[in-house]
């Protein structure tokens, strides 16, 4: 057995989520926008200060081209809103952030490290495939990027989420 596994499978429960789409010409472009809106809807909104605190991971919900060589220009990045502020979440001041209840999850995933860029995640997406093996047991044309640190570590540690089907 190898001292770090390849890969894990995993099950998050429902919970509610902030979240934002951004269509960018650049993964990376909508991604930062996404990301400095969500930390202004935690720290900024209220005059106390970062009310709601950082949970991690932040995702990134995307998805590939019918050819399955490309990213959609559309990313949602959802912020999950912490256990005491699950029944009544803040209302984001700004229009572009909703609030979202997401249904359990259950994922398989893979750690890599480094910037989170459409190469990379192609890339991470691939091996993770190839690693895999053919199977129908997840979705093909949606993914999740899980991002584990701040965005502006060179080496952070992300996660790429195979999301699995509904049995």
């Amino acid at each position: 057995q190898c001292e770090e596994a390849a890969y894990e499978e995993r099950q998050y429960p429902a919970g509610k989520w902030a979240c934002v789409t951004k269509g960018e010409p650049l993964y990376e472009q909508s991604i930062s926008l996404s990301f400095m809106k969500l930390m202004r809807y935690i720290c900024k909104e209220n005059s106390v200060g970062c009310y709601l605190g950082m949970t991690i991971p932040v995702l990134n919900e995307i998805h590939l081209t019918k050819e399955g060589t490309e990213l959609e220009r559309e990313v949602l990045t959802a912020y999950y809103i912490p256990g005491e502020f699950q029944q009544n979440p803040p209302a984001p001041m700004d229009p572009e952030i909703h609030i979202t209840e997401r249904a359990p999850l259950r994922v398989i995933t893979r750690v890599f490290y480094g910037v989170t860029t459409e190469e990379t995640i192609l890339r991470e997406i691939a091996l993770f495939w190839e690693l895999l093996g053919s199977t129908d047991a997840v979705l093909q044309e949606t993914y999740i990027v899980a991002v584990y640190e701040n965005p502006s570590i060179p080496q952070r540690r992300n996660e790429i989420w195979f999301i699995r089907r509904a049995e």
